[in-house]
């Protein structure tokens, strides 16, 4: 059977599978839509909620970032876990008690303003929008590669899935397929790294064979696998792999805004609205920490062995300081995979100099400028290489069975449509729930209330798509700036919410919109999106930054604002009633662990 077949009949097999979860578990009530009910049992929920978070920025694109750069990105594994752990702890029991269907709607009643709640819906969507983005771009990758079709072809079939299972589903329907989802994820990720793992240290374990010895270049020996990868990559000229490069202030900026950027995630929080009572809340939390660890302890494996793979099949016969020369394509089946990416649009290269190899080097020191005037060399000759292929291809390169390459793309495929789903709901909850029901028409009867829910997923499935088409960088960078647009907004002002019995609606209000409009404004700054009149065009680039901190790193100073004006608003305006004062008090009461309660 030949690869493309296999790669449908896993696929097929697993849309079949989600679709057919959905209509089972269709949705027939706004609690249901909303919140499956309340009646989805811990471990359940934490499968789930782990499929939801670990998206296509976790499967596809986070392993490719730390293959490429190394130890720098490092700092994705720790915000993303650490972030998570603060939500489980701080967030999710306090507000699953609170027992209200929405983010939004908790921000709306303890801060008693619908315009807090309009403030934190706008906030919502634009974080989730911009995450979905993230979602969208790693379903038309993993869609382009397997059905051999355009980048853009992929996502248009994406999201025509989606629209099948998540609209008539709802949040009891997404919760089943996202279970569904999480084994095929969790299978697709772990066995090719075990197969990987085995391959070059004999260690089936891929976390600990990332530290085991491998072969030598030529065999002759052995050496740890991360030494073996420094040298290779610094003798083509690139960063070293192990060692730290970025300055300290953007690391820690960066992990911070990972972290409570996380904690801050709308279509995350909701699922701990799903369950019974306030203890399977932090019972969900713990086993959805579990689900994660499996696929999060593997990525930097997956990584290293990725770049180590795709480094060597382009450099067989060591470097002896010489630029990579990789034989005519056509001609060596070990480089089929790489016609097959070419079709996507995601991998290119050209022959500059025609002599029918592949020059791929990075090192521009005066002795290799003349080794490559004496050999004819025009540069580096592989000319496009999108990061978010690495881990779909890596089984490919490998030399993997057809079955491992076609469980991948089922993977793949089920990371990204499961937060995608996930991110879906929360926005079309936010508009449906919080701005028609809440602020548009209060008296809309339930029937009224599901179909705009209905209405707002489609919509919203539509928008994704078109901006999934022009996506502002790779999925992990994409996710990333949702991520500091929720730390900048919405985190704090659960926080707040939570914790602060001083902080009033006007403060609430003021803290918000000061940092998700300070975060936008410098995102759009220094990622240079802002429209040049008379030119029709957006610039690539911007020169300056504050402090030198970048885009992806300044949703945490955005949070230390939206703090500061928060609570400087509130000193300096009426105290917050003493009604709201007890709702807060009852929150965070130990006694809640039993049975929540409705207020």
């Amino acid at each position: 059977m030949d690869q493309f077949t296999l790669n449908l009949l896993f696929v097929g097999a697993s849309f079949a599978l989600y679709i057919g979860i959905a209509v089972w578990a269709r949705a027939g009530s706004t609690s249901e839509f909303y919140a499956a009910g309340r009646g989805v049992h811990p471990v359940t929920n934490g499968m789930a909620t782990a499929a939801d978070w670990m998206s296509a920025a976790s499967f596809i694109s986070m392993a490719g970032l730390i293959a490429f750069t190394g130890y720098d990105n490092s700092s994705f594994l720790m915000g993303w876990t650490g972030g998570y752990v603060l939500l489980a702890l701080l967030l999710a029991p306090y507000l699953r008690k609170f027992g209200k269907f929405t983010v939004s709607e908790f921000i709306g009643d303890r801060f008693y303003s619908p315009t807090a709640r309009l403030v934190a819906v706008i906030c919502l969507i634009v974080a989730s929008t911009t995450y979905v983005i993230g979602q969208m771009t790693g379903v038309g990758v993993a869609f382009g590669r397997f059905l051999e079709i355009s980048n853009t072809s992929g996502l248009l079939i994406g999201a025509c899935v989606v629209f099948a299972y998540a609209v008539f589903g709802g949040m009891k329907g997404v919760t089943y397929t996202q279970v569904a989802q999480y084994v095929v994820l969790i299978m697709a990720y772990t066995i090719p790294a075990v197969f990987i793992s085995l391959q070059l240290t004999g260690m089936p374990i891929p976390a600990l064979g990332l530290f085991s010895e491998t072969t030598t270049t030529g065999g002759e020996g052995s050496v740890y696998l991360l030494q073996k990868l420094d040298q290779i990559v610094t003798d083509l000229g690139f960063a070293s792999y192990t060692e730290a490069h970025k300055d300290n202030l953007n690391m820690v900026l960066f992990t911070l805004s990972l972290m409570i950027g996380t904690a801050g995630l709308p279509h995350v929080i909701m699922r701990f609205f799903t369950v019974p009572k306030v203890s399977d809340a932090r019972w969900s939390a713990g086993w959805a920490l579990v689900f994660i660890a499996l696929l999060y302890l593997t990525a930097p494996a997956v990584g290293a062995m990725a770049r180590l793979n795709i480094t060597e099949l382009m450099w067989p016969n060591g470097t002896n300081g010489e630029a990579v020369s990789v034989q005519t394509i056509e001609s060596d089946e070990r480089y089929d995979w790489m016609e097959t990416w070419q079709k996507t649009g995601l991998l290119d290269w050209e022959d500059k100099n025609g002599d029918g190899k592949i020059q791929y080097y990075n090192d521009k020191s005066d002795a290799m400028a003349e080794k490559a005037a004496a050999n004819g060399w025009e540069g580096n000759e592989l000319t496009n290489f999108n990061r978010d292929i690495l881990v779909l291809a890596n089984p490919e390169i490998a030399n993997l069975p057809g079955w491992v390459i076609g469980l991948v793309a089922a993977g793949g495929l089920a990371a990204a449509l499961s937060t995608a789903a996930g991110l879906l709901l929360a926005i079309s909850s936010a508009v449906s729930h919080d701005l028609v029901k809440g602020a548009i028409n209060p008296s809309i009867s339930e029937k009224g209330e599901l179909l705009s829910a209905r209405i707002a997923m489609a919509v919203a499935i539509g928008v994704a798509t078109w901006l999934g088409l022009n996506p502002p960088g790779f999925a992990a960078q994409t996710v990333a700036l949702a991520f500091g647009l929720a730390a900048a907004s919405i985190f704090p002002a659960l926080m707040m919410g939570i914790f602060s019995k001083r902080v009033n609606n006007v403060g609430a209000v003021a803290g918000m919109l000061s940092g998700l409009v300070f975060t936008l404004i410098y995102i759009f700054l220094h990622k240079g999106w802002f429209f040049v009149a008379g030119t029709n065009s957006f610039p690539d680039t911007v020169d300056g930054s504050l402090f030198g901190i970048q885009s992806t790193a300044i949703g945490a100073v955005g949070a230390i604002i939206n703090f500061a004006v928060a609570y400087a608003v509130s000193m300096s305006t009426k105290d917050t009633p003493q009604e709201i004062k007890d709702l807060v008090e009852s929150v965070r009461v130990p006694a809640g662990a039993g049975a929540a309660v409705d207020h």
